[in-house]
């Protein structure tokens, strides 16, 4: 299936966006006076992952985070639907595992990784095929998955650079447990921005019990 917003992403707006999405920990921090490898390290810094997928990694800035500050990973995968982010990615880092893939059908089997991540990707997932993603999502992963997303305690469209279906709010951890009870929170933050606008993001570690 190709959905609208896959269609939109994949092209001329895709590729504008990766030219935007440059040094991932400045722009962190400059939003919430904290950077994303303190985030990720407050997260995973406990954990023993051997094989990590991030889907929708565009350009690769957070895996080779990841990758910068690695505690024993062996294998950094991800996955776009945008070509002109795959290539800056293999450029960026060749040490990184990425391919073209939707989030739709994730082309990796079941339990393939010790953890599954999206970093403002399900935000931009229609409403209607959100379940579809995250049950992939929760299908590779064999006992993690971890997410950095906007927040609101209800869907809420937001007009994305003047573009209508392309950007929603949710509580999206709160979804993820309701679609599969088996998904304990590890652990969950709120991260509020300092422009006084009064915006969330919010991020969580939830862990497979089965």
């Amino acid at each position: 299936m190709t959905t609208e917003q896959e269609i939109f992403w994949s092209g001329k707006f895709g590729d504008q966006y990766t030219d935007r999405n440059i040094n991932i920990d400045r722009s962190t921090y400059n939003k919430f006076g904290i950077t994303r490898s303190t985030m990720n390290q407050d997260f995973l810094g406990d954990l023993n992952l051997t094989k990590i997928l991030e889907v929708g990694c565009n350009r690769g800035e957070q895996l080779n985070l990841l990758w910068l500050n690695d505690n024993g990973t062996k294998d950094f995968y991800g996955i776009d639907i945008n070509e002109y982010a795959l290539h800056e990615a293999r450029d960026n880092n060749l040490n990184l595992n990425v391919i073209k893939g939707s989030a739709l059908d994730i082309p990796f089997k079941n339990n393939y990784f010790d953890i599954v991540f999206t970093s403002g990707v399900l935000i931009h997932i229609h409403p209607d095929n959100l379940k579809q993603v995250m049950s992939e999502i929760y299908r590779c992963s064999k006992k993690y998955v971890w997410s950095f997303e906007y927040f609101s305690p209800q869907c809420e469209e937001i007009i994305y650079r003047g573009n209508k279906s392309y950007l929603w709010k949710n509580d999206f951890r709160k979804l993820y447990q309701e679609y599969f009870p088996d998904l304990k929170l590890i652990k969950e933050k709120f991260y509020e921005y300092q422009d006084g606008s009064g915006n969330i993001d919010n991020m969580w570690l939830l862990e497979k019990q089965l």
